[in-house]
């Protein structure tokens, strides 16, 4: 049975190891290393979980995915707007994993006081953008050639969902 539940620190450790996955692809994430459970430690300890938590989902006390949100641009005035990062296991991905936790956050996040949600999205990483799309996201802003992964310029998407609309 699955199911979506706040992070604890016990599951920092597979949150890594999912989010390490994602870098070879080069399409989900700008890091080109692994990271560490120490060097995401203190980004776990410093979350705002009454604004921007971290999420899980998993299954038979497994974590297979994970969502979380963080402040957008650091500013006061942006305080009711949230970037998402999401990833899932390599064995779980395109079995709707992402569906659920992008329907869980946007149900919670006027909870929490948030207005908008936006994606940072590769634009090569087609699965990722047709799931926003799904969702009601549409592109806010268009980002070319901002990163480099492996000596190929890439594109960036800003997907973005004003959720006082998508409940229209």
């Amino acid at each position: 049975m699955q199911q979506i539940r706040r992070a604890k620190l016990e599951d920092l450790e597979q949150i890594v190891k999912i989010y390490n996955t994602s870098i070879p692809s080069r399409i989900a994430t700008g890091d080109l290393q692994k990271i560490t459970v120490e060097s995401r430690l203190k980004w776990f300890q410093e979350r705002d979980d009454k604004t921007y938590p971290i999420w899980v989902i998993d299954s038979n006390n497994k974590v297979i995915g994970w969502i979380s949100l963080q402040h957008f641009y650091g500013r006061p005035a942006y305080k009711s707007t949230a970037e998402i990062s999401l990833y899932i296991a390599e064995e779980y991905r395109g079995q709707g994993i992402g569906q659920k936790l992008l329907e869980y956050v946007i149900e919670e996040s006027p909870k929490l006081g948030l207005k908008n949600l936006l994606g940072f999205i590769f634009a090569h990483n087609q699965p990722s953008l047709n799931l926003f799309k799904k969702n009601n996201f549409q592109q806010w802003g268009y980002l070319p050639k901002v990163a480099q992964l492996d000596n190929l310029e890439r594109d960036l998407v800003i997907m973005g969902l004003a959720l006082e609309k998508s409940k229209q």
